[in-house]
């Protein structure tokens, strides 16, 4: 295969397949390939193997408009959507594009030549490649695959269980059986919580803060029944569009009126749960709705297992590990064979490849994001990010859609260079993503920001996206055409 593309896409996760179908869609005439840095294509899907691992949006705007989720979970395991982007990949011809074991290192720009050099390494065995493109596009979301967030446990050293991050679980940890504390709020914590429940002795989820959890159906009954009045492809995109604006709604509706979400999100916690465990102390959190990410749960799993005594929910801080298990500040000492910490992600922007433009190293921390995606100052370069507060992949669509008309435009015009450039006097320190999420507070610095207004902020709005990039002129005075 050719080393120089008129497009390198670096990630064949959700995101690089999506870019890669729009490419070979809307652009046949534009050569490309997908390098993944691992030996398969997946991302996220690939990586976390941990108990019970599924997706926290449902998958009718997870999975991808042109190629429709085709079963009936709105809530889906890892391993389902693993096989349906290795389907995806195969159906359309990408897996043909995907030059895996190609960890990219180092990308430089070089503006006399109007091109990228990428340096990419084998992860194994070292071997380095070299290839050049016109364009580079970071589909590589946006945490790091090596490790996860552990923080520095007083006295973990003296615990004589096992203490494992789930983004490196293996099929070996057994816990059958025995007693298990998962540390953390988040959707990992309680999407462990009740799987682990159905094979241990107990569980105990141990969360600093509660977080926002709500209940949803396994399975769409509403999607099913479009599909069978309307057939396959209009069920699926009116079930598309009906969860696109559920979400929108429940979003508006939670950042409007704060106390009213509040208090509609515990009344369902309380109504499911009843008196077994305290909802206040351990369902409602001190933040507003979608201050962080709400949790969701299907068929109410995680209240089952507390309902039915199978797991318990602890809110406290962690004084110390100890011997056999953790002792906490209130005085309670929980006991434990195996300790998970379900503790968060370390972000990581573009995958770790270091950026150079014209021999300048490129900080995207000190860079703002246009539109969502393209740095400030960085040319040729596209960044796919998708929502916070609905499915990653209905931004990473609208991006991939804009890139091509980018391309035409390009073309037509006979422009080879495009840089997006923040005009003198534009504030612009606002954090990418505005959430208080400590894998989010912690990442500050590494993130680019984002402005005030169009184009340079976001406003996690898919309507408004979707008439941004798929009708507003791709010419604007942010961008600058050589």
């Amino acid at each position: 295969m050719p080393t120089h593309l008129d497009v390198l896409i670096i990630g064949a996760g959700l995101s690089g397949i999506c870019a890669g179908h729009y490419l070979q869609k809307e652009c046949p005439q534009k050569s490309f390939a997908i390098l993944e840095g691992r030996a398969s294509l997946g991302g996220t899907w690939d990586l976390f193997r941990y108990p019970g691992v599924r997706s926290d949006s449902d998958m009718h705007t997870l999975g991808f408009s042109f190629r429709p989720w085709p079963n009936p979970q709105a809530i889906a395991d890892g391993p389902s959507i693993l096989s349906y982007l290795h389907d995806t990949a195969r159906e359309t011809g990408l897996d043909r594009k995907i030059r895996h074991n190609h960890r990219a290192e180092h990308a430089r720009w070089s503006s006399d030549d109007a091109r990228w050099t990428v340096i990419s390494r084998h992860p194994e065995t070292g071997e380095e490649c070299v290839h050049t493109c016109n364009f580079l596009w970071f589909c590589t979301g946006y945490y790091r695959y090596e490790h996860g967030h552990m923080p520095d446990y007083p006295g973990a050293e003296r615990f004589r269980g096992e203490l494992v991050h789930p983004q490196l679980w293996t099929d070996d940890i057994d816990y059958a059986g025995k007693k298990v504390v998962v540390i953390g709020s988040g959707a990992t914590a309680v999407t462990l919580v009740p799987s682990m429940a159905q094979r241990a002795a107990h569980v105990t989820m141990l969360q600093r803060s509660p977080s926002y959890v709500m209940s949803m159906p396994e399975e769409d009954a509403l999607s099913q029944s479009m599909t069978r009045i309307f057939g396959k492809s209009l069920g699926a995109n009116l079930t598309r569009w009906k969860n696109i604006l559920r979400l929108i709604l429940f979003y508006q509706f939670a950042r409007r009126m704060p106390a009213a979400a509040r208090a509609f999100i515990t009344k369902q916690v309380r109504n499911t749960i009843g008196d077994v465990v305290d909802v206040d102390a351990h369902f409602n959190p001190t933040y507003d709705p979608w201050d962080q990410r709400v949790c969701f749960v299907p068929d109410n799993d995680l209240f089952d297992a507390l309902r039915d005594g199978t797991a318990s929910i602890v809110t406290d801080h962690i004084e110390s590990f100890t011997e056999t298990g953790i002792q906490l500040r209130s005085g309670e000492h929980l006991d434990a064979d195996l300790v998970v910490s379900a503790t968060g992600l370390d972000v990581m922007v573009a995958g770790g490849t270091t950026l150079e433009v014209d021999g300048k190293p490129v900080h995207p921390g000190q860079e703002t994001m246009y539109k969502g995606a393209m740095l400030s100052n960085v040319p040729n370069a596209l960044m796919s990010v998708g929502y916070t507060n609905a499915s990653w992949t209905l931004k990473c669509e609208l991006i991939s859609q804009w890139t091509c008309r980018l391309l035409h435009h390009m073309d037509q015009h006979n422009h080879r260079i495009v840089t997006p450039r923040l005009p003198e006097g534009t504030t612009a320190d606002r954090p990418l993503i505005d959430f208080n999420s400590g894998y989010i507070q912690r990442a500050l610095d590494e993130l680019p920001n984002q402005g005030e207004r169009l184009p340079w902020r976001l406003y996690q709005n898919y309507i408004l996206d979707s008439v941004l990039f798929r009708f507003a002129p791709i010419a604007d005075d942010a961008l600058v055409f050589e």
